[in-house]
């Protein structure tokens, strides 16, 4: 099968054996994929978690057909259309644990729509919910919510019961954006009083959930602009990961900080954060509620030139590969 190869001089295709499912695994023909920020330093020649290096497929998220099914796997067969996450996705074929499988429910998603939706689905629902503890009418600010699964937890905010949601960018066009994505204020986070505008569209209170995409000199900011009793959810480090951070502020508003990620997540865990998320999502999946706009497409072999065009930092949603038909 044709795949997209990390190699010395970046990412290459080539020919490479098609994998096989093992137990608990499924084999998907893979029709479409989506980059994710994480696969930049795979591609770079560094590590994501474990995974990178000369040799790696990489690529988290995709869609397509189930090819063939390991032993044990139920709720799956061939010719079902899906959507999954997990490793090697830049490929003709891709294979992944169960519990990163979950059904298209929609039939007319496109392979495109759908293969913008596992990392965004899995890792929101589970910072909202399950690591936020979100509650009905509570607020919610989503720091850095013009990338796609930024949209995306805005999006599953309003749907969940969220009272004011709240999206940060520092891009103003991106901005003008958040609107229509579920956010009721939207604030330019390169602006250092951002936080007392988050106070100020809180009713003086401050934000119950802040989903933190990017960590670094947003650390203590989030503190000023977090209530008593917050929560504040870090669930990436775009802006940095290490920054000056006040402990007593912290302290003071009695803050729960939580800290998530896949990578040292294990394969039950990431079976249940599935399972949970298309139980709350599955309809509103299935009614087209829950697209995320797809910023721009690329045929597999020039996967090189969508990479470039994440680097350049202009895009607004998600960038997609196809696969050859």
């Amino acid at each position: 099968m044709r795949a997209a190869v990390v190699a010395s001089q970046g990412i290459e295709l080539k020919d490479v054996e098609q994998p096989l499912p093992a137990v608990d695994q499924v084999l998907v023909r893979v029709r479409a994929a989506a980059l994710n920020r994480a696969d930049l330093a795979v591609v770079s020649g560094g590590r994501h978690g474990s995974h990178g290096g000369p040799g790696t497929i990489p690529g988290m998220e995709w869609a397509g057909e189930v090819v063939s099914i390991g032993q044990g796997v139920s709720g799956f067969k061939p010719g079902d259309r899906v959507m999954c996450s997990g490793l090697g996705a830049y490929a003709e074929y891709a294979v992944t644990d169960i519990g990163r499988v979950m059904h298209i429910p929609d039939p007319s998603m496109t392979w495109e729509q759908a293969a913008t939706l596992p990392v965004a689905l899995q890792t929101m629902h589970n910072a909202l919910i399950t690591a936020g503890r979100l509650k009905q009418g509570e607020s919610v600010l989503i720091q850095g919510a013009s990338s796609g699964v930024g949209l995306m937890a805005l999006k599953i905010a309003r749907l969940m019961g969220a009272g004011t949601v709240i999206g940060t960018s520092s891009n103003p066009q991106r901005r003008a954006q958040l609107g229509s994505f579920g956010a009721d204020v939207v604030l330019d986070n390169s602006d250092p009083d951002w936080p007392k505008h988050a106070l100020e569209a809180t009713g003086g209170r401050g934000v119950d959930l802040i989903i933190d995409q990017l960590a670094g000199p947003f650390g203590t900011p989030n503190l000023q602009a977090c209530a008593v009793l917050g929560r504040i959810v870090n669930v990436g480090r775009l802006a940095g990961r290490f920054a000056e951070f006040d402990f007593d502020l912290h302290a003071l508003k009695r803050i729960d900080y939580i800290g998530v990620t896949f990578r040292t997540r294990s394969v039950e865990e990431v079976r249940a954060i599935t399972a949970a998320a298309m139980a709350d999502l599955a309809k509103p999946l299935s009614t087209g509620q829950l697209v995320l706009p797809i910023d721009s497409r690329f045929e597999l072999d020039r996967i090189a030139d969508a990479f470039a065009h994440m680097r350049a930092n202009r895009h607004f949603g998600k960038i997609v590969v196809t696969m050859p038909a």
